[in-house]
Order: C-alpha cells, then sequence, then structure tokens
C-alpha cells in the first residue's frame, strides 16, 4: 500500500507527496512534530500537518531569508533569530566570519532536538559557539531588548497556535525597538495567491509599515509551500533594500549559495501587479 503526505492548502487543493516511510512522530507540549523520507523531497519536516522544510528546496527558503539583509549592510555583527528551530537559518548566518552572536529563540525544544537527529542538512549549526538557544515564547523575549541587534530574522510557522503572536502589531513594535538604527527585519510573509493566505500577508504587511518607515516585500519561487509563491518582509528604520544594495561588497564576502544571488536580490522586490495590489489595499486599511 503506498503511504502519502497530504496538506491541504484550501479546501479545494492539497499538495501531496508520496512517502518511503516515517521516521518520528511525537507531540510536544505545543504542536505535533512529524519527519518522513520521500523519494522526490528527500526528509520533510511538518508541524501539525503543515509542511515546514523539505531537503530538497529548504534552500531556497533559508538563503533569501537570511543572506538579503548582508547585502544591504554587510556590517550586520549581532542577530537575532526567532524560530527556526530546524537549523536552516543558523546555518546560512554561520557563513559570515565576521558575526559575533546569534541568539536563537525557540519556543519548542522538541523541534531542535528532532531536527538535530533527523535533518542534518539544516541544524548542522545547531552547536556553533556563536550560538545561544533560549527556549521561550518569542514576545516575551524581545519586550526586554533595546537597541540591541543589528539584524533579526523571523523564521515562523503560520499564524496559527504558537506562531500567532508573532504577527501582531506589538510583537513587529518590539522588533523596531530592539533594532539599531542600521537593524533589518527580515520575515516570512506568507502566500499571496490563495485568500486566506493573503489576507494574512496583508495584515502582516500592515502592521509591519506602521511600525517602520521603510517596509519592502519580496519573493520566491518554493515549490512545497501553497502556490509555490513565497513573500518575505524586509523592515528597516534607515536601509532601503535597493537604495543601499551593496552587491560588490557581498559578492566579495563569496558566500557559497545556490540560490540567492545580488541580481536576484534586486529582481526579487520586482512584483506582480496582483501583489502590488494587495500590499497597496493594505497600507490603506
Amino acid at each position: 500500500m503506498d503511504l502519502w503526505f497530504s496538506e491541504n492548502h484550501t479546501e479545494n487543493i492539497k499538495l501531496s507527496i508520496k512517502v518511503d516511510k516515517q521516521l518520528f512522530s511525537g507531540d510536544s507540549k505545543y504542536q505535533r512534530i512529524d519527519i518522513f523520507e520521500s523519494k522526490e523531497f528527500g526528509r520533510f519536516l511538518t508541524l501539525d500537518g503543515i509542511m515546514m522544510l523539505t531537503e530538497k528546496d529548504e534552500f531556497i527558503y533559508h538563503e533569501m531569508i537570511t543572506h538579503t539583509a548582508f547585502a544591504v549592510n554587510p556590517n550586520i555583527k549581532k542577530i537575532l533569530v526567532i524560530g527556526a528551530g530546524d537549523g536552516g537559518v543558523v546555518r546560512e548566518l554561520v557563513k559570515y566570519k565576521h558575526i559575533e552572536h546569534i541568539d536563537l529563540v525557540e519556543i519548542d525544544e522538541m523541534v531542535v532536538e528532532v531536527c538535530k537527529k533527523f535533518m542534518t542538512t539544516t541544524s548542522v549549526a545547531l552547536n556553533n559557539d556563536k550560538l545561544t538557544i533560549f527556549y521561550q515564547d518569542g514576545l516575551k523575549f524581545i519586550r526586554k531588548c533595546q537597541q540591541k541587534y543589528d539584524l533579526i530574522i523571523v523564521d515562523s510557522t503560520d499564524p496559527l497556535g504558537p506562531g500567532e503572536v508573532l504577527f501582531t502589531r506589538e510583537f513587529y513594535g518590539n522588533c523596531a525597538k530592539a533594532l539599531t538604527d542600521e537593524g533589518i527585519l527580515l520575515n516570512q510573509h506568507e502566500s499571496p495567491f490563495y485568500a486566506l493566505d493573503a489576507a494574512a500577508m496583508q495584515k502582516a504587511h500592515k502592521r509591519i509599515s506602521e511600525e517602520f518607515p521603510i517596509g519592502l516585500v519580496y519573493q520566491a519561487h518554493i515549490p512545497t509551500y501553497p502556490s509555490g509563491h513565497w513573500l518575505f518582509g524586509f523592515a528597516s528604520k534607515t536601509l532601503h533594500p535597493l537604495k543601499d544594495l551593496k552587491a560588490d561588497i557581498w559578492n566579495n564576502f563569496n558566500i557559497q549559495t545556490k540560490y540567492y544571488n545580488t541580481d536576484l536580490h534586486s529582481g526579487s522586490f520586482a512584483l506582480p501587479n496582483y501583489v502590488k495590489e494587495l500590499l497597496k489595499n493594505a497600507e490603506q486599511k
């Protein structure tokens, strides 16, 4: 009998992946965690039945939510990552030898431990000596921070369950306070394609725009995420992702990437008209 993992993207659309075997299933105090193995996408992680990452396409997401900031502010040294218990963001961050410290705030310790055991392609840097992991609520953690970080990356789940507080205006306001004057906030920004995802994206964009003078959206194609069309947010008090792009400096870092490059950086902020309209409508509400 064939075993398939299926995730509902809407009431009428499913993503299904044929599974060779299930490697782990368990319930933490926050959510159900599953690890599957497949021929097409390799190992993949789901939380409460929602796809988080696969070995085959995770590099797209993790590169786009990380390197965009360093190409605008190459002097980033102190970093806060919220979520990202799989380790993929940390793996990309430690490619920059000049960074001084990374604080990783993950609410669910079991996610980290399971990924260390089963998702080694992403968790490879979770023992790095520049990293400190805090197992607590991201909103509570950031309330105590003032002008502390050059970069905040919010690698959250969808705005449901434990990830819901990471989409509030209070949270984004605290992010602004926690950043230095040239600090940057990068966040996963949901998809613009299906109605419920688009509504969540609009809410996030409106709230970020209310807290930051510069707030833009950029895009990537991630095959296993709903519709494959995925957005990220770039917010800052002073730095613009295109006007302040320092492509030559970033290229001289010689960072090895499979998806991100500085030409793509510029192009990723060129959005389709329907996305522009969604964002404009959100700003005017």
